[in-house]
């Protein structure tokens, strides 16, 4: 039988049990607040409109990362991505952009999406003349990656632009709102607890239950997936939405697509942000991943 997971994280599973052990799974994470920037600063502007945070990187860009952040569309910003996108900015040599999408329940479903779409479609088209590269690499943790789904569905759909995206980078997305067999089986001490998981579905989309909220617009799981960019679905054993990216995964391949799947034995949802070595593996291969795709 395949393994699940790459044997070589066996040996880290200790440490990541033992984490788990010592804080809550409600609790989002246990790292120490980043530290002041001395170097690389974010760039606060508007792109079409939309607010963003840019990060360049020290010399010539070897390409453009796009992200999204997550919050179950409810809350977070641009600036909490800070730290990881400058670490991006800075090893990989990618321009970081990231989004200051509006949020629910002030801006219900279609409001994030559609500024996540505004910036990618722009950057797409002015990129090269603004940052002197049109390589661009789409990602997000948690919502974040839901809504770099529904961008690349939207991008493909308007023009054909999604074949332009040179990679996606998807972490712990939620790709079907109305619940997969991992996500239905949560408990209330989890982080991704049933009442968050509804907090979500009746800030972002409210009026919409069971099959309305299975529509591919909203449940990309559902969707015609053809024609989508390599894409790298990151993920935990012990993360609600785990079925969402090994389904996910399974349907991008289906659909003849490229599609990695990375699962990490006791990861959690919020993996990237815990002080393990798991998490820096599992941070490690999405750095590698897009430093390839930028270099394709």
């Amino acid at each position: 039988m395949t393994n699940l997971f790459d044997p070589a994280l066996e040996a880290l599973i200790a440490e990541q049990q033992a984490f788990n052990a010592s804080v809550p799974d409600d609790i989002p994470a246990n790292i120490p607040p980043a530290p002041p920037a001395t170097e690389l600063p974010a760039e606060a502007r508007d792109i079409s409109g939309v607010p963003v945070r840019i990060i360049r990187p020290a010399d010539a860009a070897a390409g453009i990362y796009l992200h999204f952040h997550g919050g179950g569309f409810v809350e977070g910003s641009a600036a909490m991505a800070d730290y990881p996108n400058r670490h991006i900015a800075k090893t990989i040599g990618a321009i970081t952009v990231s989004v200051d999408y509006r949020l629910a329940p002030a801006h219900p479903f279609p409001a994030a999406r559609d500024d996540c779409f505004t910036v990618a479609r722009w950057l797409l088209d002015h990129g090269a003349a603004e940052f002197g590269t049109d390589r661009i690499v789409i990602g997000g943790d948690s919502v974040g990656a839901t809504l770099a789904v529904m961008v690349l569905l939207q991008l493909r759909d308007a023009s054909g632009a999604a074949k332009r995206v040179a990679g996606a980078s998807l972490v712990a997305g939620n790709y079907d709102l109305s619940g997969t067999p991992s996500q239905r089986r949560t408990t209330p001490d989890k982080f991704l607890s049933p009442r968050r998981l509804g907090q979500t579905r009746e800030c972002a989309f409210p009026g919409r239950t069971g099959e309305a909220l299975r529509d591919p617009a909203i449940s990309t799981l559902y969707a015609d997936l053809a024609d989508m960019p390599p894409a790298l679905f990151t993920v935990g054993t012990q993360d609600v939405v785990l079925d969402d990216s090994m389904f996910m995964a399974a349907r991008w391949r289906a659909a003849g697509n490229s599609a990695e799947l990375a699962i990490y034995p006791e990861g959690r949802h919020l993996l990237l942000a815990q002080p393990t070595k798991m998490a820096r593996a599992a941070r490690s291969r999405i750095h590698h991943f897009i430093a390839e795709r930028l270099k394709a």
